[in-house]
């Protein structure tokens, strides 16, 4: 997977690839042509630091409705001969939900578009699950024969067709071929055979056995481990269930590592939750301070982690950093100079885009630290998590002042429906470019319910007025 090249956060391009609300006010501001050429560069190279969770289609779908953009670009995209050779998901299907965005807003293009790609494209069961909820009956069953031919009548064929019906996020257009003469039998098989298949892996599951003990435990964690599966989170479930008093001893000699790497943090994440008050515990955490001590010490909420955070936040290392996200999320109003300091050398050292900062952003906000608006504003313009702007958005409405009548009001334009609905609970109204937009999002019916919940709670009252 490759890093998204992401412009500069005050270039047209840099803001739409981020997905921030001005990315589409200046967009609307521009050159039609300049506009258009940067939304089609984020569609077609996909920008998102995380493309399996972070939004975006519905953000470009809307400027491409905003600017009547045609879909020629994409549509090369699509059937370029990469297509030919690289079927993964992130290739195509940002430009496969943005079609499915605007053929719910009624752009008959981008339905055709979808059907085209169904029947002829590699990543064809995205297209086809973005149809299911948007194309009528008749368009989905002429897509039925160009689907099932992708299936030969053979053994492998049958099996590939059993896991595409079972493994479908929309069963719609397979239920509809299925009320077919002509495939469905070969469809009900195929049904048949993927709910066996799921039930056969439930029956046959590979997990512990009643009567393990202690060591069969943890020789369990030490195959996963092997074969390239860490299991010591679920292995410290099971020692909670086998684990007896006369065991302890064991168990505090590996997670000091006398059993090896996965018995350690096997018992370290038992300990923790067994023993979460225990100084000894977090002595242990201490001496290896490694992945799966830091992993065990996260795991922690009591105010003995707390308490312990206070003297290892200004450590250098991984611990350090677990321990300044224990007292953003859990520590008190005495904490928050140690936050807030920890906030700032976050960013000055990893910059504005690193995981670390989620949890020092949102204890910024918790506890309504003033200082940190300047550090969360920067974060706020340079990231390019989406997700991470949406913190620092919330944080920022409980400690900066101007943001109702700053960033709040570009915030409606957003990729995020929760920094949407963030912006809808607190944007200023005196700007005039509020209450029209409040009014578009409430009537828009691609729009989330939390989102338009918020934008009635501002739009009552104020027509009651």
């Amino acid at each position: 997977m490759f890093e998204p090249v992401i412009a500069p956060s005050g270039t047209l391009l840099g803001l739409l690839q981020r997905g921030r609300g001005d990315g589409t006010l200046h967009a609307l501001a521009a050159p039609r042509a300049e506009a258009l050429a940067a939304l089609n560069q984020c569609v077609l190279r996909d920008p998102r630091q995380d493309w399996q969770v972070e939004n975006r289609s519905l953000y470009y779908a809307r400027l491409y409705l905003d600017l009547d953009g045609p879909l020629g670009e994409i549509e090369s995209h699509l059937f370029s001969a990469d297509d030919l050779v690289d079927d993964t998901d992130h290739r195509t299907g940002l430009a496969l939900s943005v079609l499915g965005h605007l053929a719910s807003y009624g752009r008959d293009d981008a339905l055709m578009l979808l059907r085209r790609y169904a029947a002829s494209g590699a990543n064809w069961a995205w297209a086809l699950d973005e149809l299911a909820l948007r194309d009528d009956d008749e368009g989905l069953r002429s897509l039925a024969a160009p689907v099932l031919a992708r299936f030969p009548v053979t053994a492998e064929g049958e099996a590939r067709l059993a896991a595409a019906v079972r493994d479908a996020y929309e069963p719609r257009p397979w239920c509809l071929w299925e009320e077919s003469p002509l495939y469905g039998e070969r469809l009900s098989a195929a049904r048949r055979q993927g709910s066996f298949d799921r039930w056969q892996r439930q029956l046959t599951p590979s997990g512990p056995r009643p009567g393990w003990g202690v060591q069969a435990v943890f020789d369990w964690a030490a195959d996963g481990l092997r074969r390239g599966t860490p299991l010591h989170v679920p292995a410290a479930r099971c020692l909670a269930a086998v684990a007896q008093p006369e065991d302890r001893s064991a168990i505090l000699a590996a997670a000091a590592g006398a059993d090896g790497e996965a018995a350690r943090a096997t018992a370290l994440h038992h300990l923790v939750l067994a023993e979460p008050g225990n100084p000894a515990v977090l002595d242990l955490i201490e001496a290896a301070a490694d992945e799966p001590a830091v992993a065990a010490y996260e795991r922690m909420c009591g105010p003995e982690a707390v308490e312990r955070a206070r003297r290892w936040v200004h450590r250098p290392d991984a611990l350090g950093e677990a321990a300044a996200a224990t007292l953003a999320a859990r520590g008190g109003a005495e904490d928050a100079p140690l936050v807030l300091s920890a906030l700032r050398s976050t960013v000055r050292g990893s910059g504005p885009d690193t995981r670390r900062l989620f949890a020092l952003v949102d204890g910024a906000g918790r506890l309504a630290i003033g200082c940190a608006a300047p550090v969360l504003r920067h974060i706020y313009r340079e990231t390019s998590s989406s997700h991470l702007r949406g913190r620092a958005a919330r944080a920022l409405a409980s400690t900066d002042p101007s943001f109702a009548a700053g960033f709040a009001v570009e915030c409606l334009w957003d990729c995020e429906e929760t920094t949407r609905e963030v912006a809808a609970r607190h944007a200023e109204t005196a700007d005039a470019r509020v209450a029209p937009r409040l009014r578009r999002l409430a009537a828009d019916p691609a729009e989330e319910e939390d989102v338009q919940s918020a934008v009635r709670s501002r739009i009552a009252p104020e027509s009651a007025v």
